[in-house]
């Protein structure tokens, strides 16, 4: 036979070739005709692997040793896949083929000018890597292969992972023949990563389906433990239509591998390093852009491999393969997860799947314990590797000490269907053998509760529903929720609030801070959360709503009590725009501007407008407008809405409309300041009515006056969510939006709608 029977280029195949080279190479040969940076190498071939299992005379025993195999005893599938791999491993290398890859390899060494180069030898399997066949790990990565006698070895171990347990267990399932997968080998230059930094990415988010963002894992060293879940790696999100950079989280890196003695091993990264970004902002970029031209190239989103080469300095991509959980989805349902009851919080984590389940605890210290794990229990392990995989589909629900949004447990968990919740630190220690549980992946931060607690599962349909005049939006604190809420049919959102982010994921007082010399840890949280949101709902408006805290929250954050006053009645104290130009505060106001200005600026997102709460009197708003402008937001490059919450909104609604874009109508302060009720007093909660002819009418009014100043009118207030009479009110008052929270927003724009064309 001719070499080329046996070997390819790896830059002269394509995905015609896929039958011959597998995916993993079809795919790589694809990316060299893209301008994506691929290193060099070559491919053998299904003929190759078909020839090496004929001159060998294995074939026959091979079927034999699969012939009857039961994929659920673990024990049995385990004997048979390892007497395979030795029948493979074991056997003879035929002089033909080893001549072929001898030759390639030496003309590899003679185009890098490198005698007996180190390359990586990687598994590439005929059935995988397609859109709807793809599982993560199946076979077997050599690295740092150097010379003819430790490269052909490295063949032969890769054609002997075609048959790994977990391999034998997919086929089985997915109803491969075994003998009719074949294995080709791609053999590359040895990316230098151990003196730099991998990773992987997908182009969407992997646990929403989101699909207008690039979410980029990375970490130093080799791209193992990333995908095994050993480090926990950097996270970087890049927003696709604008290529901004929208959430950097830094991962924990304490360990990396690297080569050493012929072969690799972890070692501990330094402390200051830790504590740096694996990647600087212009690799996230130019990674982001390459992902996008692949994802272009295919029609699919992808899920790829990457690495830098510290010697060459040089971004290279190493695998590039279909997404096969989100990409394979048909139809458009939001299905909405939450918890009807609350019970002791035991341990977080970072929550994978937006789902709930419980289920009693199994907890494994290595995968040969496989066989005691009964369906629908909670498998809590260290970490899960390829080897997990036969017994993981059992679980209800994972939960591991260690690993990122993209490592092995969580891409696994994810094409299953299963919540898990990665990164806990202790679940090996903290559960036990047979504790009820339940996992609650709803949020980003995954808790699991003592018991078997109930929950809540809504289905939406969210495809061919009506059009409205009026327009529907959200209101919307949570930016981890806003991924998942992408998809709902909505024209953006109408109230996005600042104090969820600064809450939860700030915790201090901004003018501590500022004393610390931390403000950048403000700006960062208040930019990430609102970039989110904004890049969930773009190019539609998403408003944002600047501070409006009252003093007893401030208070409550770490360091408040430093700067805040103690008030008799905080509802209508020192709160909202009063603040702003307070000398006392106006520091703290100009961090929110600079991060909503790297928002629009650095980010790209100028769909993200501002909106002005409790503004008391047009000489207030006057004031604010001017200092905004001042701290790099001038008012006459975007929309500022204030919020119409207060009586002097309604009296001077045409003097309010002259300085801003538009009115948002807070229903719950109007109710209480225009009835004199505090919404918070029990006493006087039967006298809170936002349905009362006093806020009605000053609703009406309102927006009466603003159109005739041409000024459109949103209500953010809790009543159309509340009161279903609500909404028929507000469309004959002629209102121009209305924002409701996400559980109702269907049923909403479905009311709105039959009310239109009633």
């Amino acid at each position: 036979m001719e070499a080329s029977t046996f070997i390819r280029w790896v830059a002269d195949v394509s995905s015609d070739d896929t039958g011959a080279v597998g995916g993993k190479s079809a795919n790589l040969g694809e990316l060299a005709d893209l301008d994506v940076p691929v290193l060099p190498g070559f491919t053998t071939t299904a003929d190759a692997y078909d020839y090496y299992v004929e001159r060998t005379g294995i074939g026959e025993e091979i079927e034999s040793e699969l012939a009857g195999v039961d994929a659920d005893d673990v024990a049995d599938l385990q004997q048979r896949g390892e007497r395979v791999r030795s029948l493979i491993s074991d056997a003879a290398m035929p002089a033909e083929l080893e001549s072929a890859i001898v030759e390639q390899y030496e003309e590899l060494g003679d185009r890098l000018e490198i005698d007996d180069p180190e390359v990586a030898v990687r598994s590439s399997a005929t059935a995988e890597d397609l859109p709807d066949a793809s599982f993560a790990g199946q076979q077997e990565t050599f690295l740092n292969v150097s010379g003819t006698t430790e490269l052909l070895e490295s063949i032969k171990h890769c054609f002997a992972s075609l048959f790994t347990d977990r391999a034998i267990v997919y086929r089985e399932n997915n109803d491969f023949d075994h003998l009719e997968v074949k294995l080709a080998c791609t053999v590359q230059k040895m990316g230098r990563a151990d003196l730099a930094s991998s990773g992987v990415l997908f182009t969407l988010d992997p646990d929403t389906g989101f699909d207008e963002v690039v979410v980029v894992e990375a970490a130093y060293g080799f791209g193992e433990p990333v995908v095994q879940g050993v480090v926990d790696p950097d996270r970087y999100v890049v927003f696709k239509p604008t290529n901004g950079i929208v959430e950097k989280e830094l991962g924990g890196k304490t360990q990396r591998m690297v080569r050493r003695n012929g072969g690799t091993k972890l070692e501990s990264v330094p402390e200051d390093e830790r504590g740096e970004f694996a990647l600087p902002d212009d690799r996230i970029r130019e990674l982001a852009t390459y992902a996008t031209r692949i994802e272009d190239h295919f029609g699919v989103p992808q899920d790829i491999e990457w690495l830098v080469d510290g010697d060459l300095e040089e971004l290279f991509v190493v695998q590039a393969r279909p997404e096969t959980v989100h990409g394979a989805a048909e139809g458009n349902v939001l299905r909405t997860y939450s918890l009807e009851e609350s019970d002791e919080e035991i341990l977080d984590g970072i929550a994978i799947g937006n789902a709930v389940a419980s289920g009693r605890v199994r907890v494994l210290e290595d995968y040969r314990e496989m066989d005691r794990v009964e369906d629908g229990e909670v498998l809590v392990t260290e970490m899960t590797d390829p080897d997990w995989v036969p017994v993981m589909k059992r679980a209800s629900a994972i939960v591991t000490d260690r690993g990122g949004k993209t490592s092995h447990a969580a891409i696994v968990s994810r094409e299953l269907g299963i919540p898990a919740i990665v990164r806990t630190g202790g679940a090996t220690q903290t559960l036990s053998n047979g504790d009820s549980v339940t996992v609650d992946c709803s949020t980003d931060v995954g808790r699991v509760y003592e018991g078997e607690l109930e929950y809540e599962v809504r289905e939406e349909e969210v495809d061919d529903l009506p059009e409205t005049d009026t327009a529907v939006k959200l209101i919307l604190g949570d930016p981890a929720r806003a991924f998942a809420l992408a998809d709902l049919p909505v024209d953006g959102v109408g109230l996005a609030r600042e104090e969820f982010i600064v809450t939860s994921h700030v915790g201090f007082h901004p003018l501590e801070l500022l004393e610390r010399g931390e403000e950048e840890r403000f700006v960062d949280a208040l930019r990430t959360g609102i970039a989110k949101i904004g890049a969930a709902f773009y190019p539609d408006d998403v408003r944002f709503r600047l501070s409006d805290f009252k003093t007893d929250e401030y208070r409550n954050l770490e360091g408040g009590w430093k700067y805040e006053p103690e008030e008799a009645n905080p509802m209508i104290g020192w709160r909202g725009a009063a603040r702003y130009y307070d000398e006392e505060f106006r520091d703290a106001f100009r961090l929110e501007c600079e991060a909503l200005r790297r928002v629009r600026e650095d980010v790209g997102l100028d769909n993200v407008t501002v909106m002005v709460p409790f503004c008391r009197t047009p000489e207030e708003g006057e004031r604010v407008l001017e200092l905004m402008d001042e701290y790099g937001l001038p008012p006459d490059e975007m929309d500022v809405y204030v919020m119409a919450e207060l009586p002097s909104n309604i009296v001077l609604a045409d003097r309010f409309a002259e300085l801003f874009d538009g009115f948002s109508i807070g229903s719950n302060d109007l109710t209480q300041l225009t009835l004199g009720v505090d919404r918070n007093s029990e006493q006087l909660a039967p006298l809170f009515d936002e349905t009362d002819e006093s806020v009605t009418r000053s609703i009406s009014s309102l927006i009466e006056e603003a159109h005739r100043h041409d000024r459109p009118v949103g209500i953010c207030g809790d009543a159309p969510s509340t009161i279903p009479e609500y909404v028929d009110f507000l469309l004959e008052a002629d209102i121009d939006s209305i924002s409701v929270s996400p559980d109702v927003a269907v049923e909403t724009l479905l009311t709105v709608a039959e009310l239109e064309h009633a």
